[in-house]
C-alpha cells in the first residue's frame, strides 16, 4: 500500500463521527441504490468497495437479501462499522467482509454480478485500469454501479482560494466526459451528473466536517495554508445563510454482456454489414445471430449468405427471433404481416462454445424494432460493443460521426469502424479525429464475394483478443 493510501486509510479510520457530518454521503448512496434497484438485476453475489460505514451496505441488504454480499474497505475500522449497521438486518445470503484496496481488487476473488461503490473512486489513483480490472470479476451479464465526485464540485471553496492566490488542497475531479471514456470496451456504461447543494451551519462547520468525515486528504503537491490565510478564506466563504457547498455527483452503471462477442451495426441499409459479419466470423471462429431477418421475399435470408460466405456449420448459427417479408424495418415488415414483435424477453442466445458471437443488425442504430424499441435499444441492452459499417464514399463522414455521437450518448461502447468501398484517406481520418473511434479495417470494392474473397478480407481484421 502506497504511503498516501495509508494516509486515507488513517484519516477515514479515525473518523469516529463520521454519520453525524455525512449528510451528503447518506443521500447518495440512497440515490445510487435507486439507480441499482431500477436496474432491474437480482445479484446472486455482491462486491462493495469503500463501505465505509455501511450508507450503501444496508441499501443492498434490503433490496438483494438473497444475495451474498463482501463489504471491504481500505481502513479496517470502516469495514467494521459497516458490519455493525448490517447486524440484525434481515437476510438469507451471507455477508463476508474484507480490508481491501479498491485498486487491488484481486483478493476478493471474481464472478460478481454487482459491484459497487458510493463517493470512493474519487480516491482512485488510476481510475480507467481499476475499472478494467474490476470488470473483469464481473460474471457474464453483471453490473457495476459507482457514485463520484465530478468537475465543479466545492466551486466555493476552490473560488475563494482563487481570490486570494492560494492553491486548494481539494483533489481535481474529472468531467463526465473524462468518466465515460474510462468505461471498459467490454460492455455498455453511462454517467449521469446530479447536482447537490449542501449548506453547513458556517464555514468553520465545513471545514471540520470534511475532518470528521475523513475526507481532508490533501491533494498531493499542496502546502497547508497558514493560519491567518485560513481565517480570511473562512470569512470569505461565509455568508448570511452559512457557507453553501455544491456537489457535482456523478452515477455510472456498466454492464457487461451476457457472452463475448461484438454488435454489428452500419451506418445506412446495404453499407456491408453481413459482408463484414461474415469475414468477422470467418477471422474470429465465432457464432453468428441475426435476430429480426427481413426482406425475404425478395432476397437470401442474410444467415444463409454468412454461412456460404464464411463456410460456418449450422450448429454456429443462432436461428433469428423473427423472420419477415418485407424488405423493411423490422418493425414496418411486422406491422404489414399483422405480427407484433415482442422484444420483452429478447436475449443473447445461450453460448454453444467458447467462441464469442456476432451479431448482425437490421439498417442502423435508429431503425424501429418495435413501437417502443429502436435498434439502438436493443445494442444497448446486448451490452456488446459495435463494430460500425460505413461507405467509404463521399457523404459517409456526416453519416458515421452522427452513428457514433449516438451510441456515445446511450454509453455504448464502439471496438471500431468498418470502412467498405474504395480507400477515402479522409473517411479514415475523420472516424479517428473527429470520431475518436478506431478504424479495424478498410476493405476495398470487390467485384465478386465468395469464400476465398472472405477468407482474404478477414485477414484485415485484428483479432478478438486485440479490440
Amino acid at each position: 500500500m502506497t504511503a498516501r493510501k495509508q494516509q486515507i486509510a488513517a484519516r477515514f479510520g479515525a473518523a469516529e463521527t463520521y454519520d453525524d457530518a455525512a449528510r451528503v454521503q447518506r443521500l447518495v448512496a440512497e440515490r445510487l441504490a435507486e439507480r441499482i434497484a431500477a436496474a432491474g438485476i437480482t445479484p446472486a453475489r455482491i462486491l462493495e468497495l469503500g463501505c465505509g460505514t455501511g450508507l450503501l451496505s444496508q441499501h443492498l441488504r434490503r433490496l438483494f437479501p438473497h444475495a451474498d454480499l463482501t463489504v471491504s474497505d481500505l481502513a479496517p475500522e470502516m469495514r467494521d462499522r459497516a458490519c455493525r449497521r448490517l447486524e440484525g438486518m434481515h437476510g438469507e445470503g451471507d455477508v463476508r467482509a474484507l480490508v481491501l484496496d479498491a485498486e487491488a481488487p484481486e483478493a476478493a476473488g471474481g464472478g460478481y454480478d454487482l459491484i459497487c461503490s458510493s463517493l470512493s473512486m474519487q480516491w482512485f489513483s488510476d481510475r480507467a485500469a481499476t475499472l478494467g480490472r474490476l470488470a473483469a470479476m464481473l460474471a457474464p451479464g453483471g453490473m457495476m454501479a459507482f457514485s463520484t465526485l465530478c468537475a465543479g464540485s466545492f466551486a466555493e471553496w476552490r473560488r475563494v482560494h482563487a481570490a486570494a492566490g492560494l492553491d486548494c488542497a481539494i483533489p481535481a475531479y474529472p468531467a463526465a466526459t473524462q468518466l465515460e471514456a474510462e468505461w471498459p470496451l467490454t460492455g455498455q456504461g453511462l454517467w449521469q451528473v446530479e447536482t447537490i447543494l449542501d449548506r453547513p451551519e458556517t464555514a468553520l462547520a465545513f471545514v471540520r466536517e470534511l475532518r470528521q468525515i475523513g475526507a481532508s486528504v490533501p491533494r498531493e503537491g499542496t502546502r497547508p495554508v497558514a493560519p491567518g490565510a485560513m481565517r480570511r478564506l473562512l470569512r470569505d466563504l461565509e455568508t448570511p445563510s452559512g457557507a453553501t457547498t455544491t456537489y457535482m455527483v456523478g452515477y455510472g452503471l456498466f454492464r457487461t454482456p451476457a457472452r463475448r462477442g461484438v454488435f454489428v451495426t452500419g451506418t445506412d441499409t446495404g453499407v456491408g454489414k453481413t459482408l463484414v459479419s461474415a469475414c468477422l466470423v470467418h477471422a474470429w471462429a465465432a457464432d453468428y445471430w441475426k435476430p429480426f431477418q427481413t426482406g425475404i421475399a425478395e432476397d437470401i435470408a442474410d444467415s444463409v449468405t454468412v454461412a456460404a460466405l464464411a463456410g460456418l456449420e449450422p450448429a454456429r448459427i443462432h436461428p433469428p427471433a423473427s423472420v419477415l417479408s418485407a424488405p423493411l424495418s423490422p418493425f414496418d415488415a411486422a406491422e404489414r404481416e399483422n405480427v407484433v414483435l415482442d422484444i420483452s424477453g429478447l436475449r443473447l442466445p445461450e453460448p454453444r462454445s467458447a467462441q464469442p458471437l456476432v451479431v448482425e443488425g437490421a439498417g442502423g442504430v435508429m431503425v424501429p424494432v418495435a413501437p417502443d424499441c429502436m435498434m439502438i435499444d436493443l445494442i444497448a441492452r446486448f451490452a456488446l460493443p459495435v463494430v460500425l459499417v460505413a461507405r467509404s464514399q463521399l457523404g459517409t463522414i456526416n453519416h458515421t460521426l452522427l452513428t457514433l455521437q449516438a451510441l456515445r450518448q446511450r454509453g455504448i461502447a464502439i471496438a471500431g469502424v468498418v470502412l467498405n468501398g474504395p480507400p477515402s484517406p479522409e473517411a479514415r481520418r475523420a472516424v479517428s479525429l473527429f470520431g475518436g473511434a478506431r478504424v479495424l479495417a478498410e476493405f476495398p470494392h470487390l467485384d465478386r464475394i465468395g469464400p476465398a474473397q472472405i477468407e482474404e478480407l478477414a485477414r484485415l481484421l485484428p483479432p478478438f483478443a486485440r479490440l
